[in-house]
Protein backbone atom coordinates (compact mmCIF):
# COMPACT_ATOMS: atom_id res chain seq x y z
CA UNK A 1 0.00 0.00 0.00
CA UNK A 2 1.08 3.43 -0.70
CA UNK A 3 1.68 6.19 2.00
CA UNK A 4 0.49 9.36 0.71
CA UNK A 5 2.80 12.58 1.98
CA UNK A 6 1.94 16.13 2.24
CA UNK A 7 4.71 18.43 3.41
CA UNK A 8 4.07 21.92 4.94
CA UNK A 9 7.02 23.92 4.73
CA UNK A 10 8.16 27.74 4.22
CA UNK A 11 11.31 26.80 3.29
CA UNK A 12 11.43 25.97 -0.30
CA UNK A 13 14.48 23.91 -0.02
CA UNK A 14 13.49 21.67 2.77
CA UNK A 15 10.66 20.99 1.13
CA UNK A 16 12.26 20.43 -1.89
CA UNK A 17 15.08 17.60 -0.15
CA UNK A 18 11.85 16.03 1.73
CA UNK A 19 10.25 15.55 -1.19
CA UNK A 20 13.38 13.96 -2.97
CA UNK A 21 14.32 11.21 0.14
CA UNK A 22 10.62 10.20 0.07
CA UNK A 23 9.55 10.38 -3.65
CA UNK A 24 12.66 7.58 -3.94
CA UNK A 25 10.73 4.98 -1.66
CA UNK A 26 8.22 3.12 -3.66
CA UNK A 27 5.89 2.89 -0.99
CA UNK A 28 5.61 6.53 -0.75
CA UNK A 29 4.23 9.53 -2.79
CA UNK A 30 4.14 13.27 -2.46
CA UNK A 31 1.07 14.30 -3.30
CA UNK A 32 1.01 18.08 -2.12
CA UNK A 33 3.47 20.62 -0.97
CA UNK A 34 2.44 23.79 1.14
CA UNK A 35 4.43 27.01 1.73
CA UNK A 36 2.32 28.21 4.80
CA UNK A 37 -0.44 27.25 6.80
CA UNK A 38 -3.35 27.70 5.21
CA UNK A 39 -2.43 26.54 1.98
CA UNK A 40 -1.32 22.90 4.10
CA UNK A 41 -4.95 23.09 5.42
CA UNK A 42 -6.80 23.62 1.93
CA UNK A 43 -4.23 20.74 0.10
CA UNK A 44 -4.85 18.17 3.02
CA UNK A 45 -8.80 18.61 2.28
CA UNK A 46 -7.97 18.32 -1.52
CA UNK A 47 -5.73 15.62 -1.95
CA UNK A 48 -6.54 13.76 1.53
CA UNK A 49 -3.24 12.54 2.37
CA UNK A 50 -2.31 9.67 4.89
CA UNK A 51 0.46 11.74 6.36
CA UNK A 52 1.16 15.44 7.15
CA UNK A 53 4.86 16.92 7.46
CA UNK A 54 3.72 20.08 9.08
CA UNK A 55 6.22 22.85 9.79
CA UNK A 56 6.12 24.50 13.29
CA UNK A 57 6.38 27.77 12.54
CA UNK A 58 5.06 29.11 9.12
CA UNK A 59 3.38 32.47 8.04
CA UNK A 60 -0.17 33.15 7.33
CA UNK A 61 -0.83 30.61 9.53
CA UNK A 62 1.50 28.95 12.04
CA UNK A 63 1.56 24.95 12.00
CA UNK A 64 -0.06 24.21 15.18
CA UNK A 65 -3.57 26.12 14.24
CA UNK A 66 -3.28 24.44 11.17
CA UNK A 67 -2.63 21.49 12.91
CA UNK A 68 -5.77 22.22 14.93
CA UNK A 69 -8.12 23.02 12.01
CA UNK A 70 -6.59 20.04 10.03
CA UNK A 71 -7.62 17.53 12.95
CA UNK A 72 -10.90 19.61 13.56
CA UNK A 73 -12.00 18.95 9.80
CA UNK A 74 -12.48 15.05 10.56
CA UNK A 75 -9.48 14.47 8.44
CA UNK A 76 -8.10 11.16 9.17
CA UNK A 77 -4.49 12.42 7.86
CA UNK A 78 -2.00 11.98 11.00
CA UNK A 79 -0.03 14.90 11.32
CA UNK A 80 4.00 15.34 12.55
CA UNK A 81 5.43 18.37 13.47
CA UNK A 82 8.76 19.37 11.95
CA UNK A 83 11.39 21.39 14.02
CA UNK A 84 14.80 22.60 14.40
CA UNK A 85 15.12 21.87 18.53
CA UNK A 86 14.05 18.76 20.36
CA UNK A 87 11.34 19.77 23.10
CA UNK A 88 10.80 22.85 21.33
CA UNK A 89 7.75 23.95 23.55
CA UNK A 90 5.13 24.91 19.99
CA UNK A 91 5.77 21.05 19.87
CA UNK A 92 3.91 20.12 23.25
CA UNK A 93 0.99 22.55 21.85
CA UNK A 94 0.88 21.23 18.32
CA UNK A 95 0.55 17.61 20.18
CA UNK A 96 -2.42 19.42 22.37
CA UNK A 97 -4.08 20.04 18.94
CA UNK A 98 -3.64 16.39 17.62
CA UNK A 99 -0.43 15.84 15.93
CA UNK A 100 1.05 12.75 16.15
CA UNK A 101 4.35 13.28 17.17
CA UNK A 102 7.37 15.50 15.73
CA UNK A 103 10.69 15.05 13.91
CA UNK A 104 13.68 16.89 13.84
CA UNK A 105 14.47 18.88 10.17
CA UNK A 106 17.94 17.04 10.73
CA UNK A 107 16.66 13.69 10.81
CA UNK A 108 18.20 10.78 8.55
CA UNK A 109 17.15 10.55 4.96
CA UNK A 110 16.08 6.67 6.17
CA UNK A 111 14.88 7.29 9.39
CA UNK A 112 12.29 9.78 7.83
CA UNK A 113 10.86 7.44 5.36
CA UNK A 114 10.60 4.91 8.59
CA UNK A 115 8.94 7.52 10.22
CA UNK A 116 6.09 8.33 8.00
CA UNK A 117 5.23 4.50 7.63
CA UNK A 118 5.10 4.16 11.32
CA UNK A 119 2.81 7.15 11.39
CA UNK A 120 0.24 6.32 8.88
CA UNK A 121 -0.04 2.46 10.42
CA UNK A 122 -1.92 4.48 13.15
CA UNK A 123 1.11 4.37 15.56
CA UNK A 124 2.50 6.59 17.67
CA UNK A 125 5.77 8.43 16.34
CA UNK A 126 7.33 9.50 20.22
CA UNK A 127 9.18 6.84 22.25
CA UNK A 128 6.95 6.56 25.33
CA UNK A 129 9.99 7.94 27.10
CA UNK A 130 10.04 11.20 25.10
CA UNK A 131 6.90 11.75 25.30
CA UNK A 132 6.20 11.75 29.19
CA UNK A 133 9.42 14.10 29.24
CA UNK A 134 7.87 16.93 26.70
CA UNK A 135 4.54 16.34 29.11
CA UNK A 136 6.67 16.72 32.07
CA UNK A 137 8.65 19.26 31.06
CA UNK A 138 5.23 21.65 30.05
CA UNK A 139 2.44 20.50 31.62
CA UNK A 140 3.40 22.38 34.47
CA UNK A 141 1.99 25.28 33.01
CA UNK A 142 -1.40 23.83 32.74
CA UNK A 143 -3.97 25.08 35.65
CA UNK A 144 -4.71 23.03 38.40
CA UNK A 145 -8.07 20.76 38.71
CA UNK A 146 -10.44 21.52 41.18
CA UNK A 147 -12.37 18.52 40.78
CA UNK A 148 -12.48 14.95 38.67
CA UNK A 149 -12.55 15.76 34.72
CA UNK A 150 -15.83 14.21 33.25
CA UNK A 151 -14.13 12.71 30.44
CA UNK A 152 -12.74 9.87 32.36
CA UNK A 153 -16.57 9.50 33.71
CA UNK A 154 -16.56 7.32 30.10
CA UNK A 155 -13.69 4.90 31.36
CA UNK A 156 -14.10 1.75 33.37
CA UNK A 157 -11.92 1.53 36.68
CA UNK A 158 -9.21 -0.70 34.52
CA UNK A 159 -9.04 1.60 31.54
CA UNK A 160 -7.99 4.37 34.22
CA UNK A 161 -5.26 2.64 35.14
CA UNK A 162 -4.41 1.71 31.57
CA UNK A 163 -4.29 5.38 30.59
CA UNK A 164 -2.25 6.11 33.63
CA UNK A 165 0.30 3.70 33.17
CA UNK A 166 -0.09 4.71 29.19
CA UNK A 167 0.85 8.35 30.42
CA UNK A 168 3.55 7.25 32.10
CA UNK A 169 5.55 6.24 29.35
CA UNK A 170 4.98 2.44 29.82
CA UNK A 171 4.94 -0.10 27.19
CA UNK A 172 2.18 -2.84 26.27
CA UNK A 173 4.54 -5.68 27.88
CA UNK A 174 4.88 -3.33 31.04
CA UNK A 175 1.68 -2.53 31.26
CA UNK A 176 0.90 -6.42 31.35
CA UNK A 177 3.17 -7.14 33.75
CA UNK A 178 1.92 -4.51 36.19
CA UNK A 179 -1.93 -5.11 36.00
CA UNK A 180 -1.10 -8.76 35.27
CA UNK A 181 -3.27 -9.14 31.87
CA UNK A 182 -1.98 -10.39 28.65
CA UNK A 183 -0.39 -7.98 25.84
CA UNK A 184 -3.63 -8.43 23.97
CA UNK A 185 -6.07 -7.54 26.56
CA UNK A 186 -3.84 -4.13 26.85
CA UNK A 187 -4.73 -3.44 23.25
CA UNK A 188 -8.06 -3.66 23.87
CA UNK A 189 -8.23 -1.50 26.22
CA UNK A 190 -5.94 0.93 25.09
CA UNK A 191 -8.50 0.77 21.84
CA UNK A 192 -11.39 0.98 23.61
CA UNK A 193 -9.48 4.11 25.96
CA UNK A 194 -9.43 5.75 22.46
CA UNK A 195 -12.63 4.82 21.17
CA UNK A 196 -14.41 6.16 23.97
CA UNK A 197 -12.42 9.49 24.39
CA UNK A 198 -12.41 9.84 20.51
CA UNK A 199 -8.24 10.03 20.41
CA UNK A 200 -6.23 9.13 17.42
CA UNK A 201 -2.98 7.17 19.69
CA UNK A 202 -1.16 6.58 22.91
CA UNK A 203 0.42 10.08 22.18
CA UNK A 204 -3.10 11.79 22.34
CA UNK A 205 -4.22 9.58 25.43
CA UNK A 206 -1.07 10.88 27.51
CA UNK A 207 -1.42 14.49 27.09
CA UNK A 208 -5.19 13.96 27.53
CA UNK A 209 -4.04 12.08 31.01
CA UNK A 210 -1.96 14.77 31.80
CA UNK A 211 -4.66 17.57 31.11
CA UNK A 212 -7.67 15.89 33.20
CA UNK A 213 -4.85 16.07 36.09
CA UNK A 214 -4.84 12.22 35.84
CA UNK A 215 -0.81 12.10 35.80
CA UNK A 216 0.74 14.94 36.78
CA UNK A 217 4.28 15.90 36.04
CA UNK A 218 6.92 14.00 37.45
CA UNK A 219 4.58 11.53 39.09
Amino acid sequence: MTVTVLLADDQELVRAGFAMILGARDDIEVVGEAGDGLEAVALAAETKPDVVLMDVRMPRLDGIEATRRIVDSGSPARVVMLTTFDLDEPVFAALRAGASGFLLKDIRPADLADAVRVVARGEALLAPTVTRRLLDRFATGLPARSGPDRRLEALTAREVEVLTLVARAMTNAEIAERLFLTQATVKTHISAILTKLDLRDRVQAAVLAYETGLVRPGA
